[in-house]
């Protein structure tokens, strides 16, 4: 495994992060299908022994499961990422909210489901234009004196939000969606994010860029693929098209859609680490072997321009 020098949480951090949304299924909510506990445990075990030390997760994935499982079987020395923001109500309905009292409440509630006293990186999920962001940064600031919080970090968020909150309290860690078919979110943050540990989630957008995701694919009810009004058919079967191309124009240069994903935001966009979903533990295997292939940054480019031309 390859890391990076992070001298915020003072140790290296490795290149690729562990997405927790991978094994909480069958906990409803974000999830991407089922998964049993030995297979969750399994996987996150294998993950930690190939040297991935960055796990991600969410109150949403699973409804709290993500978490759980987090708790459960990573040792204490993973470097452990958790959000709030969006939560949900009695009756599973998805609720986003970044009110200081949501906010706090959720932090606590995940220090027990990850069986911590302290958490690595605490990130503000999502922007929310109804609340002001400096109030849940109070919040944050006040658990950060407090030791319960290392770091502090914005996923999702964009310059307006990033100078407000970096009023109250230092943000040293971002997150934004970022893959060979969107880079929106990076772009729309300019250069900033250089200057932050930068993780990117949906590397290979929701399994488009894994190459399983097919026409014909179908998903079960514990696949939020399967309902979710963000999974749009039309736009998944253009991107499928469009990824075939991609991938033929690969086979040239003998490089995998997966390998290309992967280096495409390493070593072309140079995020400092690209969180991704693993469902099996030869997943995680393949991503070892990935790392270890040498695509210059001038093939990547080649690539790009044969792609889009």
């Amino acid at each position: 495994m390859l890391y990076r020098k992070n001298t915020a949480l003072d140790r290296d951090i490795s290149v690729i992060g562990f997405g927790g949304a991978a094994l909480s299924g069958e906990g409803a909510g974000y999830g991407f299908g089922l998964m049993s506990e030995p297979q969750a445990e399994a996987l996150l075990r294998d993950s930690w022994e190939a040297g991935i030390n960055l796990f991600d997760t969410a109150p949403i994935y699973g409804f709290g499961l993500s978490e759980e499982r987090f708790g459960k079987y990573l040792p204490l020395e993973a470097i452990i990422v958790t959000k709030g923001g969006v939560g949900w109500h009695p009756n599973k309905r998805v609720n986003m909210s970044n009110d200081p009292a949501v906010i706090e409440k959720m932090l606590l509630e995940s220090l027990s489901r990850l069986k911590r006293e302290q958490i690595d990186i605490y990130m503000i999920h999502w922007p929310d234009e109804r609340v002001d962001i400096r109030r849940p940064m109070e919040i944050l600031k006040k658990y950060l004196d407090k030791k319960v919080i290392k770091h502090i970090g914005l996923c999702n968020t964009n310059l307006d939000d990033l100078s407000a909150a970096q009023e109250i309290a230092p943000v040293t860690f971002l997150q934004s969606e970022l893959n060979v078919l969107n880079t929106q979110a990076f772009h729309k943050l300019e250069d900033t994010w250089k200057n932050y540990f930068s993780m990117s989630w949906g590397t290979l957008d929701k399994g488009i860029l894994s190459g399983r995701v097919t026409e014909t694919r179908k998903f079960d009810a514990s696949d939020a693929r399967s309902w979710a009004p963000w999974w749009n058919k039309k736009e998944v079967s253009k991107k499928i098209i469009r990824v075939c191309k991609l991938q033929e124009i690969l086979r040239e240069h003998n490089i995998s859609l997966f390998e290309f994903a992967v280096h495409f935001n390493l070593y072309h966009f140079n995020v400092s680490n690209a969180l991704i979903g693993f469902k099996s533990s030869s997943d995680v295997v393949d991503i070892s072997s990935c790392l270890q292939k040498n695509i210059s940054e001038s093939i990547i480019r080649e690539v790009l321009k044969q792609w889009n031309d």
